[in-house]
Parts: structure tokens; C-alpha cells; sequence
């Protein structure tokens, strides 16, 4: 079972080489994520639906992307063609994350016509009748997003994806491009981590790191959204600690000499999909310049890494990680652990 992702702006041709493409790759079936969002119109309030400029930017959509995209391959094998636009490499890590959590590998190809061919196709673009002010709205949406598509192939789409220029290709011949590449093997999985997604409850350790200045450092997971402190999942027969700084040194390249000192154990609550479980931190100690200096990421796990301070760390972690640092730095000024249950402390040890 594979994907293979089309890419590309609005007025590349992704959905009709995508048509094309499924009668060139054997079984192998066409999913749009576009009826994600109309479906999402009728299941979301329209409060919610106005908070949002864009479909990509609600996490259900994602994660339906995603669950959608696997239940597909699970009921019908072979391989699922995608034509979709991704434009934030978050979204696509965390999409192709979640599929590489399933074991589905994903081709990254972008469709990349000359910007002027683009604007005469959305000029061109035939706009539904029954759609009042249709064509106005449809082709400025398809202009503000001209320069976000320049800046993912400026900062990362290039790189990640495999290019096909179809400036002169008709969706048939683009689409027999895609299928000689992809069966040839010139267009590789991603290399992205794969993680599978845990089935019970877990048991995961982090490590929190600080510099000169006592800022946390902080990462930049590619297969989850939101920065993160180092650490995962404590494996079997390990012992959290260690599995702490196992988990540093894998991530950041920095060994530990001594065990941490534990400041936090939270349970965190079962969410459906995820089975929550507990989440320790513990405190690894202040790096000097020069070790600070030594931090190396591994490649496709993490995209990025940060010295913050606590008010920047509350802008880059999700809440709930926000609320188990927070409380992990109160216990390391008072030199005592804390027990949370979902962020909170219990028993009055807040005071």
C-alpha cells in the first residue's frame, strides 16, 4: 500500500492528472481531500467554520485527511493518488507523519507549470453558474495564494518533492511522467520518522534542558504538531529516567552524565484517538555554551530546535504541554516533584 501525492498550486492540473494517473497505476484509486472540507461544512458550526481562513487550518480536517486516507487502503489495497495542495510544511509533516505511523510510505510529487500558465488557467477556470460572485471569489482566493506557493518553493517544497513541470504536458502525458517516475523508484518514500501510534496506554519521558540564560530547550517534531521537549515513549523493561536521556542524546546528540532529578509526573487522561497515559519530566541541568552549542538534530524526526523562555514556550507548545512545564519549573524552584492529573496538581501542592 502506498500514496502518492500530487502537489501543487491552485490551477496546476492536480486533479486531472490525478484522474489520468489511476487508469496508469494499477489498482490504484483517486481520493480527494477536498470532500473532507465540504463535508466539514455540515458537521462543524459555523462559528467554528469562520475562525478558520482555510480548511487545512482546522486539526479535524488533518486528522480525518489522515484516517481517511489509511481506512481507504485498508478497505482496498494498492495505491491511493492524492491531489491535494500543501503549502505549510507542518501540515505535511503532520499528514505524512500520521500516515508513516500506519505504515503507509507517501511519493511527494508538485506539479510546478510557470506562474504564468497558472494564472491563465485560473483565469480560464470555468466557475459554476449558480454561484453568486463565484468567479470573483474563486480566482482571488487563487491569487492571495500565489505567494504563499513562491515561499514553500523558496523555503522547503522544492526540496521535498519530486518536480514535474507540465507547462507543455497535457494532464495525460503528466500523468504518465508521475506514473514512470514513481514505478521506477526515482520518486522515493519520504523520508519521514515513523511512529506508530500507540494502542494502550503509555508510559514517556522527557527531559528538559537549560541554557546559561535558563531557557528550555525545546524541539520541533516533523511527525506532530507543536514543539515538544526531548523524550518519547519509555520502551519495555526501561527505566524512565534512562529512557529520558537515551531519548536526549538520540535527539540532540548531548549525553548526560548523571541521571536526571524528576520534577513532574502527570496522567494524562484518555482523549480518543490517543489512550493517554503518564508523562514524567525530569530536570537534566544546565548546558554551558559549548555543550549548547553541540546540539545536532537526527534528520527526518525533528525539523528544529530552540532555547525559549517560559512566556515564549506558552506561544509554541500545545496547552497541555505548556501546563506540564509550567508546573515542572515551580517544583524545580522548590526542589520538590509534583503530581498532576491532566496539568493539574493534586492535594494542594500548587501552594
Amino acid at each position: 500500500m502506498t500514496v502518492v501525492w500530487i502537489n501543487g498550486a491552485f490551477g496546476a492540473g492536480k486533479t486531472t492528472t490525478a484522474r489520468e494517473l489511476i487508469e496508469l497505476i494499477p489498482n490504484s484509486t483517486l481520493f480527494d481531500p477536498e470532500v473532507i472540507g465540504g463535508a466539514l461544512s455540515y458537521l462543524l458550526p459555523p462559528k467554528r467554520l469562520a475562525e478558520v481562513g482555510d480548511f487545512q487550518d482546522l486539526p479535524i480536517w488533518r486528522r480525518l485527511v489522515i484516517d481517511t486516507a489509511a481506512a481507504m487502503l485498508a478497505e482496498l489495497g494498492g495505491t491511493l493518488v492524492v491531489p491535494m495542495t500543501l503549502l505549510r510544511q507542518e501540515y505535511r509533516d503532520e499528514i505524512f507523519g500520521g500516515l508513516a505511523a500506519r505504515r503507509i510510505p507517501v511519493r511527494h510529487l508538485l506539479l510546478a507549470p510557470a506562474e504564468t500558465i497558472l494564472r491563465e488557467r485560473t483565469a480560464g477556470r470555468e466557475i459554476p453558474p449558480d454561484l453568486p460572485d463565484g468567479e470573483i471569489r474563486q480566482r482571488r482566493w487563487a491569487d492571495d495564494h500565489i505567494e504563499p506557493y513562491r515561499a514553500a518553493l523558496a523555503s522547503w517544497l522544492t526540496a521535498d518533492a519530486h518536480l514535474v513541470d507540465n507547462s507543455d504536458l497535457t494532464p495525460y502525458e503528466t500523468a504518465v511522467r508521475i506514473a514512470d517516475a514513481v514505478g521506477s523508484g526515482v520518486v522515493p518514500p519520504c523520508d519521514i520518522v515513523q511512529t506508530p501510534e500507540p494502542t494502550a496506554e503509555t508510559l514517556a519521558a522527557g527531559v528538559l534542558l537549560f541554557d546559561e540564560q535558563d531557557r528550555v530547550l525545546l524541539v520541533d517534531p516533523t511527525y506532530k504538531p507543536g514543539w515538544e521537549f526531548p523524550g518519547g515513549v519509555v520502551e519495555r523493561g526501561e527505566a524512565p529516567a534512562r529512557a529520558g536521556m537515551r531519548e536526549v542524546t538520540e535527539e540532540t546528540g548531548i549525553r548526560l552524565r548523571e541521571v536526571p532529578r524528576l520534577l513532574v509526573v502527570d496522567w494524562e487522561r484518555p482523549a480518543p484517538p490517543g489512550y493517554g497515559g503518564l508523562r514524567l519530566l525530569f530536570d537534566g541541568g544546565r548546558l554551558d555554551s559549548a555543550e549548547a552549542s553541540r546540539v545536532v538534530l537526527p534528520g527526518p524526526e525533528l525539523r528544529d530546535w530552540r532555547f525559549a523562555t517560559e512566556q515564549e514556550a506558552a506561544d509554541m507548545l500545545p496547552p497541555v504541554r505548556y501546563e506540564r512545564l509550567r508546573w515542572a519549573l515551580r517544583a524545580r524552584e522548590r526542589g520538590a516533584a509534583l503530581y498532576l492529573e491532566a496539568g493539574v496538581p493534586v492535594a494542594g501542592q500548587a501552594a
